[in-house]
Protein backbone atom coordinates (compact mmCIF):
# COMPACT_ATOMS: atom_id res chain seq x y z
CA UNK A 1 0.00 0.00 0.00
CA UNK A 2 2.58 2.27 0.64
CA UNK A 3 4.75 1.71 -2.24
CA UNK A 4 1.69 2.38 -4.26
CA UNK A 5 0.96 5.67 -2.48
CA UNK A 6 4.42 6.93 -3.18
CA UNK A 7 4.16 5.98 -6.85
CA UNK A 8 1.19 7.95 -7.19
CA UNK A 9 2.64 10.60 -5.71
CA UNK A 10 5.74 10.44 -7.93
CA UNK A 11 3.27 9.62 -11.05
CA UNK A 12 1.53 13.15 -9.67
CA UNK A 13 4.36 15.43 -9.24
CA UNK A 14 5.44 14.60 -13.34
CA UNK A 15 2.11 15.64 -14.48
CA UNK A 16 2.62 18.48 -12.60
CA UNK A 17 5.48 20.70 -12.57
CA UNK A 18 6.95 22.42 -9.77
CA UNK A 19 6.19 25.92 -9.32
CA UNK A 20 8.33 28.23 -10.22
CA UNK A 21 10.87 30.46 -7.80
CA UNK A 22 9.44 33.59 -7.58
CA UNK A 23 11.78 36.94 -6.46
CA UNK A 24 9.56 40.26 -5.59
CA UNK A 25 10.78 43.81 -5.87
CA UNK A 26 9.95 44.82 -2.69
CA UNK A 27 7.75 48.60 -2.88
CA UNK A 28 9.15 49.87 0.61
CA UNK A 29 12.84 49.62 2.33
CA UNK A 30 13.48 46.05 3.04
CA UNK A 31 16.84 44.30 4.45
CA UNK A 32 18.13 40.82 4.33
CA UNK A 33 17.06 38.91 7.31
CA UNK A 34 20.47 37.42 7.22
CA UNK A 35 23.64 39.03 6.35
CA UNK A 36 21.38 42.58 7.02
CA UNK A 37 22.36 43.93 3.55
CA UNK A 38 19.85 46.51 1.84
CA UNK A 39 17.62 48.02 1.25
CA UNK A 40 17.20 45.06 -1.68
CA UNK A 41 16.18 45.84 -5.07
CA UNK A 42 14.45 42.38 -5.03
CA UNK A 43 14.13 39.64 -2.59
CA UNK A 44 12.90 36.53 -1.82
CA UNK A 45 10.69 35.36 1.34
CA UNK A 46 11.49 32.88 3.37
CA UNK A 47 9.86 31.29 6.10
CA UNK A 48 8.12 34.88 6.22
CA UNK A 49 11.50 36.87 6.45
CA UNK A 50 13.56 38.55 3.33
CA UNK A 51 16.80 37.29 2.01
CA UNK A 52 18.97 39.14 -0.21
CA UNK A 53 19.88 37.02 -3.88
CA UNK A 54 23.20 35.80 -2.48
CA UNK A 55 21.41 34.38 0.71
CA UNK A 56 19.07 33.09 -1.77
CA UNK A 57 21.65 31.12 -3.34
CA UNK A 58 20.17 33.14 -6.61
CA UNK A 59 22.65 35.93 -6.83
CA UNK A 60 24.46 34.23 -9.75
CA UNK A 61 21.74 34.62 -11.89
CA UNK A 62 21.01 37.61 -14.68
CA UNK A 63 18.12 39.68 -14.87
CA UNK A 64 15.86 39.70 -18.27
CA UNK A 65 12.95 42.03 -18.17
CA UNK A 66 9.73 40.94 -19.89
CA UNK A 67 8.48 42.05 -23.21
CA UNK A 68 10.74 39.90 -25.70
CA UNK A 69 8.31 36.56 -25.67
CA UNK A 70 10.94 34.30 -27.84
CA UNK A 71 13.56 35.21 -25.81
CA UNK A 72 12.01 34.86 -22.81
CA UNK A 73 11.25 31.47 -23.13
CA UNK A 74 14.71 30.39 -24.80
CA UNK A 75 16.28 31.80 -21.84
CA UNK A 76 13.81 30.12 -19.24
CA UNK A 77 14.22 26.40 -21.35
CA UNK A 78 18.41 26.62 -21.67
CA UNK A 79 18.52 27.66 -17.99
CA UNK A 80 18.79 25.11 -14.98
CA UNK A 81 17.94 27.54 -12.80
CA UNK A 82 15.47 30.70 -12.96
CA UNK A 83 13.06 32.34 -10.87
CA UNK A 84 10.21 34.60 -11.95
CA UNK A 85 10.16 38.59 -10.87
CA UNK A 86 6.94 40.14 -9.61
CA UNK A 87 6.00 43.19 -8.16
CA UNK A 88 2.65 44.34 -6.30
CA UNK A 89 0.44 46.37 -7.84
CA UNK A 90 -1.48 48.73 -5.82
CA UNK A 91 -4.02 49.81 -7.83
CA UNK A 92 -5.13 45.94 -9.43
CA UNK A 93 -4.14 44.76 -6.05
CA UNK A 94 -2.24 41.66 -7.23
CA UNK A 95 1.19 40.75 -8.56
CA UNK A 96 2.63 41.20 -11.52
CA UNK A 97 5.55 39.33 -13.35
CA UNK A 98 8.24 42.18 -14.27
CA UNK A 99 10.38 39.39 -15.89
CA UNK A 100 12.85 36.61 -14.81
CA UNK A 101 16.36 35.70 -13.89
CA UNK A 102 18.31 33.30 -15.82
CA UNK A 103 21.85 31.58 -15.72
CA UNK A 104 24.23 34.22 -17.86
CA UNK A 105 25.07 31.33 -20.11
CA UNK A 106 21.60 30.19 -20.49
CA UNK A 107 20.50 34.35 -21.53
CA UNK A 108 23.70 34.33 -23.90
CA UNK A 109 22.45 30.93 -25.94
CA UNK A 110 19.11 32.48 -26.25
CA UNK A 111 20.01 35.76 -27.55
CA UNK A 112 22.25 33.72 -30.57
CA UNK A 113 18.98 31.62 -31.43
CA UNK A 114 16.74 34.90 -31.45
CA UNK A 115 19.27 36.28 -33.75
CA UNK A 116 19.44 33.12 -36.03
CA UNK A 117 16.05 33.40 -36.69
CA UNK A 118 14.91 36.99 -36.25
CA UNK A 119 13.85 37.27 -39.62
CA UNK A 120 11.35 34.37 -39.52
CA UNK A 121 9.63 34.95 -36.03
CA UNK A 122 9.23 38.94 -37.71
CA UNK A 123 7.49 37.48 -40.68
CA UNK A 124 5.87 35.18 -38.61
CA UNK A 125 4.54 38.37 -36.06
CA UNK A 126 3.20 40.41 -39.10
CA UNK A 127 0.93 37.36 -40.28
CA UNK A 128 0.10 37.47 -36.66
CA UNK A 129 -0.60 40.78 -36.24
CA UNK A 130 -3.33 41.28 -39.60
CA UNK A 131 -4.61 37.82 -38.12
CA UNK A 132 -5.50 39.50 -34.82
CA UNK A 133 -6.56 43.10 -36.98
CA UNK A 134 -8.94 41.35 -39.14
CA UNK A 135 -10.36 39.52 -36.19
CA UNK A 136 -10.91 42.56 -34.01
CA UNK A 137 -12.88 44.01 -36.74
CA UNK A 138 -15.22 40.63 -37.11
CA UNK A 139 -15.82 40.99 -33.52
CA UNK A 140 -15.99 44.46 -33.40
CA UNK A 141 -19.06 44.47 -36.33
CA UNK A 142 -20.60 41.62 -34.70
CA UNK A 143 -20.66 43.44 -31.13
CA UNK A 144 -22.34 46.25 -32.85
CA UNK A 145 -25.05 43.72 -34.06
CA UNK A 146 -26.13 42.58 -30.96
CA UNK A 147 -26.21 45.79 -29.51
CA UNK A 148 -28.21 47.11 -32.02
CA UNK A 149 -30.72 43.85 -31.84
CA UNK A 150 -30.68 44.51 -27.72
CA UNK A 151 -31.31 48.22 -28.39
CA UNK A 152 -32.94 48.80 -31.57
CA UNK A 153 -33.33 52.46 -30.38
CA UNK A 154 -29.27 53.25 -29.91
CA UNK A 155 -27.95 55.59 -32.80
CA UNK A 156 -25.58 52.88 -35.26
CA UNK A 157 -22.56 55.30 -34.79
CA UNK A 158 -23.21 54.96 -30.61
CA UNK A 159 -23.30 51.36 -30.89
CA UNK A 160 -20.54 51.30 -33.20
CA UNK A 161 -18.60 53.52 -30.71
CA UNK A 162 -19.21 51.43 -27.87
CA UNK A 163 -18.15 48.09 -29.56
CA UNK A 164 -14.70 49.58 -30.42
CA UNK A 165 -14.41 50.67 -27.11
CA UNK A 166 -15.68 47.18 -25.27
CA UNK A 167 -13.87 45.58 -26.98
CA UNK A 168 -10.32 46.77 -27.54
CA UNK A 169 -7.63 43.99 -27.26
CA UNK A 170 -6.07 44.19 -24.06
CA UNK A 171 -8.09 46.16 -22.53
CA UNK A 172 -9.43 44.32 -20.13
CA UNK A 173 -12.94 45.74 -20.74
CA UNK A 174 -16.33 43.56 -20.32
CA UNK A 175 -16.19 42.98 -23.99
CA UNK A 176 -12.62 41.39 -23.47
CA UNK A 177 -13.84 39.09 -21.22
CA UNK A 178 -15.19 35.40 -22.24
CA UNK A 179 -18.48 36.55 -21.39
CA UNK A 180 -18.33 39.17 -23.70
CA UNK A 181 -16.51 37.40 -26.42
CA UNK A 182 -19.15 35.11 -26.35
CA UNK A 183 -21.83 38.16 -27.23
CA UNK A 184 -23.35 37.18 -23.93
CA UNK A 185 -26.57 39.33 -23.57
CA UNK A 186 -25.45 40.32 -19.55
CA UNK A 187 -21.99 40.98 -20.50
CA UNK A 188 -23.32 43.08 -23.86
CA UNK A 189 -25.70 45.18 -21.41
CA UNK A 190 -23.13 46.15 -19.07
CA UNK A 191 -21.00 47.44 -21.88
CA UNK A 192 -23.29 49.60 -23.10
CA UNK A 193 -24.49 50.55 -19.33
CA UNK A 194 -21.08 51.65 -18.56
CA UNK A 195 -21.11 53.89 -22.08
CA UNK A 196 -24.28 55.72 -21.05
CA UNK A 197 -22.64 56.21 -17.40
CA UNK A 198 -19.45 58.06 -18.13
CA UNK A 199 -20.83 59.78 -22.12
CA UNK A 200 -24.81 60.58 -20.37
CA UNK A 201 -24.92 61.40 -16.76
CA UNK A 202 -22.66 63.37 -14.43
CA UNK A 203 -20.97 60.16 -12.90
CA UNK A 204 -17.69 61.59 -13.75
CA UNK A 205 -18.08 65.14 -12.33
CA UNK A 206 -19.03 63.57 -9.33
CA UNK A 207 -16.00 61.01 -9.10
CA UNK A 208 -13.97 64.21 -9.93
CA UNK A 209 -16.18 66.27 -7.32
CA UNK A 210 -15.42 63.35 -4.56
CA UNK A 211 -18.36 61.17 -4.20
CA UNK A 212 -17.66 57.92 -3.05
CA UNK A 213 -18.12 55.28 -6.43
CA UNK A 214 -21.43 53.27 -4.64
CA UNK A 215 -23.02 56.50 -3.67
CA UNK A 216 -22.34 57.80 -7.45
CA UNK A 217 -23.56 55.18 -9.23
CA UNK A 218 -26.94 55.03 -7.50
CA UNK A 219 -27.09 58.81 -7.94
CA UNK A 220 -26.72 58.05 -12.13
CA UNK A 221 -28.82 54.92 -12.08
CA UNK A 222 -32.40 56.71 -13.04
CA UNK A 223 -30.80 58.71 -15.86
CA UNK A 224 -28.97 55.33 -17.12
CA UNK A 225 -32.31 53.51 -16.60
CA UNK A 226 -34.26 55.97 -18.43
CA UNK A 227 -31.94 55.96 -21.92
CA UNK A 228 -31.71 52.15 -21.42
CA UNK A 229 -35.33 52.18 -21.66
CA UNK A 230 -35.66 54.31 -24.27
CA UNK A 231 -33.12 52.16 -27.03
CA UNK A 232 -34.66 49.16 -26.06
CA UNK A 233 -37.65 50.49 -27.93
Amino acid sequence: MEAAATHRTRAAERRSPPAPLVVVEPLRRRHCAECRGGPLPRLVMEFNAPLCLDCADLGHLVYLPRGEAALTRRAREASALWAVVVRHNRRRTRYERQGILVEEAALVRAEAACLADAEARARRRARDAVRRAAEDVRFRDALTAEILRLFPGCPPERAAGIAAHAGERGSGRVGRSAAGRALDETAVSAAVRASVRHLDTEYDALLMRGVPRRQARDRVAPVIDSVLSAWRR
